[in-house]
């Protein structure tokens, strides 16, 4: 058995064994070794690549690496070589809604001028066939469209018509048939127009995507004992007065794996048991609040050690959802859901350290200090990975239930 020194620096490493800060020196070596390797040609050669990079030896020699999503929670997935692309145009309003501003702002004003354009040169053609352009000034001329002399008056004529401005020089008159259609028609046109972009702008506009820049995450996630179990743990908070409702938080785990028949499955996706079974995953979220994944035999962290830590490469996802409070309307609710999204990587982890109190009772009220949300504190962790504390423990019972036997068999004679 080994000594009781080793068995302690091995439970209960000293500081110079944590693995909060990891050095970057040895890192950029192997990085520079790593990317000087030939890399083979084709689709297998693309996976022995993957194989390569997901290895213990390129992991711990990258120093930076490309996020599944990034700490302010935009993901890094570009699609590609869409070829059905009609089908962005069956949700016009989805594919309006989802452009950029300055691409939004663009299509607003062109349906408007695109619109406003086209009739104004109907108008035009109308009154030039008719001869209403060359009848300018005769009393005795029964003109379809008065007072349209050239194409810039007719389309004045347009956007007067379009947005009810009618300044009343120039109008359609009821002596020809085809005015009156035209007119009505641009009527209907400039309402659906209207309807539409309006309720993108009112959507977009809406949308509770900045809600989501005042729900903080902090930097760095922090692995140590709770109630006798190791736990990873993370801390939220949400700056405005005005909280969510029915927040739900819940976390992902992505690491590329192969599995026993030798598939590849790059960025595999796997729970993280955040409390979902007992309801500890809803939150009320007034106050910033530690959210713990207990690291048990269905946790894919059971077997990880803060050795093996260090070798690892996986990402963790948070995704935090919650209804906005200042939306009031229980119609407009179900369309208000903000979804707040941050990750972690390996290097993010700090083994042995919890989170410091950022709470006080100040004039009898709980005073909230947003300095400390970040503060970590080291404290006395086992080095070893739950599954083997869970193994000592058992061997620990088993040497005490031994031991309750042997005396009970030496007190019994007495």
């Amino acid at each position: 058995p080994p000594a009781p020194q080793e068995a302690a620096a091995r439970f209960y490493p000293l500081h110079a064994l944590s693995v909060a800060n990891i050095p970057n020196s040895s890192r950029g070596k192997t990085s520079a070794r790593s990317s000087a390797a030939p890399t083979p040609e084709g689709l297998q050669g693309r996976r022995c690549k993957l194989l390569e990079e997901d290895s213990p030896t390129a992991q711990a020699g990258r120093r930076q690496r490309q996020r599944y999503v990034t700490k302010v929670g935009k993901c890094q997935v570009n699609l590609g070589n869409i070829q059905d692309k009609k089908r962005f145009l069956s949700d016009i309003f989805t594919t309006i809604v989802d452009l950029k501003y300055r691409w939004f702002l663009f299509v607003f004003m062109m349906c408007y001028v695109v619109t406003w354009v086209v009739f104004g040169f109907i108008y035009f053609l109308d009154a030039w066939v008719r001869g209403d352009v060359w009848h300018q000034g005769d009393p005795e001329w029964q003109a379809c469209i008065e007072n349209v002399d050239g194409f810039v008056s007719a389309l004045l004529l347009s956007v007067e018509s379009q947005r009810t401005i009618g300044y009343g020089t120039r109008m359609v008159t009821a002596n020809c048939a085809e005015g009156v259609i035209l007119l009505i028609a641009q009527s209907i046109v400039g309402s659906m127009i209207d309807a539409m972009m309006v309720g993108c702008m009112f959507v977009k506009i809406s949308r509770p995507k900045k809600r989501a820049q005042t729900l903080i995450f902090s930097k760095n996630c922090v692995i140590s004992l709770r109630d006798e179990k190791l736990c990873l743990m993370f801390r939220v908070g949400d700056l405005r007065e005005s909280h969510m409702v029915d927040a739900k938080i819940r976390a992902k785990l992505i690491k590329s794996r192969q599995t026993a028949e030798g598939e590849f499955i790059p960025l595999e996706q796997s729970e993280l048991n955040l409390g979902y079974d007992t309801g500890e995953d809803r939150l009320f979220l007034v106050e910033p609040q530690i959210i713990c994944h207990v690291i048990n035999h269905h946790s894919p962290f059971w077997d990880m050690s803060a050795e093996s830590l260090r070798r690892e490469q996986f990402e963790i996802i948070i995704i935090l959802e919650g209804i906005v409070e200042a939306t009031g309307n229980p119609v407009l609710a179900a369309g208000m859901t903000c979804q707040a999204r941050t990750s972690y990587t390996e290097d993010e982890i700090l083994w042995g350290y919890r989170f410091e109190p950022c709470m006080s009772l100040e004039k009898g009220a709980f005073q909230v200090d947003y300095s400390r949300f970040e503060m970590t504190f080291e404290v006395q962790t086992p080095a070893a990975s739950a599954k083997e504390l869970q193994e000592l423990r058992e061997l620990e019972q088993q040497e005490h239930s031994t031991l309750s036997l042997y005396w009970d068999q030496l007190v019994q004679p007495c």
